[in-house]
């Protein structure tokens, strides 16, 4: 059983700002680094995200084929989403879902603490030691870089 994975930071908002944040994840994602579409030599159209339980990540190519990153499992605003969520190779055939739960926490002076948690990586099968490995460095430049600089001067998309 592989560990689970665990990043922590903390974004200069309220925990309700950064919960709305994350969940815009069209508006600050890395799409030109970790997406579906780069892997198979194209842009990003767009990046999806049904804010509510039950909802659906996808990812949809400049080609427009659409690709399925995840469904959000438990949504609790502002403080916990909990969802299936792996962005898969173009090459992998039938891809498993690893489990990322976000809990954002109000701290004083305005910043939220936001721990991600992502296990369950025995559903990824033979690929799960490489693929946590992936996500162990991009979970860096996607939280640390992406998503706290987008906590610091969001302005919501249109949809």
């Amino acid at each position: 059983m592989l560990e689970p994975l665990v990043k922590t930071i903390e974004v200069p908002c309220s925990q309700k700002h950064a919960f709305t944040v994350f969940l815009d994840m069209g508006s600050w994602w890395p799409t030109n680094k970790f997406a579906t579409s780069v892997m198979r030599g194209q842009a990003v159209k767009a990046l999806r995200v049904d804010a509510r339980e039950g909802g659906q990540i996808i990812e949809v190519g400049a080609d427009g084929q659409e690709v399925l990153w995840g469904t959000i499992k438990t949504y609790e605003p502002y403080g916990h989403l909990r969802m299936d969520f792996h962005i898969p190779h173009p090459s992998e055939q039938n891809p498993g879902f690893s489990t990322v739960e976000v809990r954002f926490t109000a701290l004083a002076n305005g910043r939220t603490r936001v721990e991600l948690k992502q296990s369950n990586w025995e559903a990824l099968g033979d690929v799960a030691k490489m693929v946590q490995g992936g996500y162990r460095q991009a979970w860096v430049a996607i939280l640390e870089g992406s998503y706290q600089a987008a906590c610091s001067h969001y302005a919501p998309t249109t949809r």
